[in-house]
């Protein structure tokens, strides 16, 4: 051998003596050590770290989650010592020992530096969560998101980045915060954002919350608020039914205001006004088909498209069905068709009919039942001022009080009730017919022939008539002459002094005697006296008085008087 070769291998020895005596001084009691694997057992795992005697590890230790041991013989590990010598001589080792150590070093490391670490959220504990890093960490609660969350369930099972706040180490705690993380990386965003932001500019954000007015869009560490009025041309109730959380939604920057770090978003303006051709596409008169989406007393709202609406008011769904709600003629969703009636630009909005896409029955009627035809139908409704009379499907006709009796008057809307019941079938006589106002006059009383048309005939002016009294108002007594015929007499027709009260000397059910005076037989009215035969009476008295020349009585006289009684 010759001198280079002897100092070679010299200096080989010399190195394995120190590689020998280095891994020797490191087999102590909580030292990391590596070892090769030599045997793989049921129970234990046997490794060889260069000492006297073989160190073991249960089996388990190596098994992963599948429940496979991931290592073979003549691999190398670390393991951590606990006992150099057991009853068996064996050196006593563990692998998840090792592992928690070299994390703990690494996590104490990355603290030192300010780096990350990442980790899985295992389950929740008190106050926060258990996060998975190697070693089990503490999450608070506060520090899992920018925003609070009430609820911290979806995070379970989640990997995250996270930034180490505290270590504990003599009592093996870990504080991490995942908040952290994304306020730096929102702040990051945020640098890069305010870069490009500006009016006009069109930005892809992720929807953050949603609240009654609008939605807060995030566009990359800088929010921004989507009103209600801005996100659709078309109406919206609430937010939350175009837009969900989590969301990518194009937007444009409408206003940024710098100094106050705020900013105004429009998505409806990415798309043309729909009123811009409104004109063109629904011209007037024309039909069109759109969905019932609000219904009200006075009408219903039709959506034609997204962002242009119109309403069909109530007097314009049926030519009929004048008294029904709205509801009880469409309903919401339902599809419709209407024909366009006019365009409010201002107000944004159409008018709306249904009713013009279907004859006018009030056109027809005019036909089927002229003026001066008797027709027949039934009471539907009573009011205090008359009676409604079906005569047609949707159609009525009004009986006035004033057109039920040419004689008898309604002085209590009860008597109305009392003369006419519901449903009851009655004849009338078309007396008008107003096809503009839809409207519909019958008259019952003109199925006879007029009695005051012959009343002068039965009461003429000068005759002397009996009857009862009626009703005493405070300008006179009301006599009923027959049935339905009444006649008055006015206070200064009754013959009494002014110092006289008409109540001390009339009373209902009175029979007087009176004279006919006047007679108005368009306003149906009799005027009647009791003055005047009283004065008459009065008069002939007079021709015989007690002045001895009245004594004597001629028969010439008593035929004057005999005539003028006649």
């Amino acid at each position: 051998m010759n001198t280079d070769s002897m100092s070679s291998a010299g200096s080989f020895a010399s190195e394995f003596e120190t590689l020998v005596k280095k891994q020797v001084d490191s087999i102590k009691l909580g030292n990391i050590v590596t070892g090769t694997v030599v045997n793989i057992g049921k129970e234990m795992v046997t490794i060889d770290i260069g000492f006297k005697s073989e160190g073991v590890v249960p089996t388990q230790q190596f098994q992963g989650i599948d429940g496979k041991i991931d290592v073979k013989v003549g691999d190398e590990t670390e393991v951590f010592i606990l006992q150099l010598e057991n009853e068996q001589g064996q050196v006593v080792l563990s692998r998840e020992k090792a592992m928690q150590k070299r994390v703990w070093e690494h996590v104490e490391q990355t603290f030192a530096e300010g780096a990350l670490v990442t980790g899985k959220v295992m389950q929740k504990v008190k106050g926060g969560l258990q996060v998975d890093i190697g070693i089990p960490a503490f999450l608070p609660g506060s520090q899992v998101d920018i925003r609070p969350h009430r609820n911290l369930d979806k995070f379970l099972g989640e990997v995250y980045d996270f930034k180490v706040l505290k270590i504990t180490k003599d009592k093996g705690n870990i504080v991490v915060s995942r908040r952290a993380v994304l306020l730096s990386e929102r702040s990051q965003l945020r640098e890069e954002t305010l870069k490009v932001i500006q009016e006009g500019v069109v930005m892809e954000g992720t929807v953050k919350n949603i609240t009654d007015y609008g939605v807060f869009i995030d566009l990359g560490g800088i929010d921004g608020l989507l009103h209600i009025t801005d996100i659709s041309w078309g109406r919206v109730n609430h937010p939350a039914e175009k837009l969900n959380v989590g969301d990518k939604v194009p937007v444009v920057v409408l206003k940024y205001d710098e100094e106050n770090e705020r900013v105004s978003l429009g998505m409806k303006q990415l798309k043309e006004d729909p009123w811009l051709h409104v004109d063109e596409r629904y011209p007037i008169g024309s039909r069109v088909v759109g969905k019932v989406f609000s219904i009200v007393d006075y009408g219903a709202f039709v959506e034609l498209e997204d962002g242009v609406e119109g309403l069909i008011h109530v007097s314009d769904m049926s030519w009929t069905k004048k008294s029904k709600h709205p509801s009880k003629i469409v309903s919401e969703k339902q599809m419709v068709e209407v024909q366009v009636l006019g365009i409010d630009h201002q107000e944004r909005r159409i008018s709306l009919g249904m009713k013009q896409l279907t004859t006018n029955p009030w056109n027809e009627l005019a036909k089927l039942h002229p003026v001066g035809s008797i027709v027949t139908g039934k009471v539907r409704s009573i009011t205090e001022f008359g009676i409604f009379v079906g005569i047609e499907d949707g159609i009525d006709g009004l009986v006035h009080v004033s057109d039920f009796s040419w004689t008898k008057r309604i002085k209590e809307p009860k008597e109305i009730s009392e003369l006419y019941k519901k449903g009851t079938e009655i004849t009338a006589k078309v007396l008008e017919i107003d096809v503009e106002n839809e409207r519909l006059s019958l008259g019952i009383k003109q199925l006879e022939e007029d009695p005051w048309e012959k009343i002068s005939m039965r009461y003429p002016v000068g005759s002397r008539v009996k009857g009862k009294v009626a009703s005493i108002a405070d300008f006179g007594v009301f006599v009923e002459l027959e049935e339905g015929v009444e006649g008055l007499i006015h206070t200064s027709q009754l013959g009494l002094n002014k110092e006289d009260n008409v109540k001390d000397n009339f009373k209902i059910g009175d029979e007087v005697e009176s004279e006919v005076i006047n007679i108005d037989r368009d306003e149906h009215r009799i005027s009647l006296s009791i003055s005047i035969i009283k004065n008459r009476e009065e008069h002939n008295m007079s021709n015989f008085s007690d002045d001895g020349a009245g004594m004597a009585v001629t028969f010439g006289d008593l035929l004057r008087q005999a005539k003028d009684e006649k």
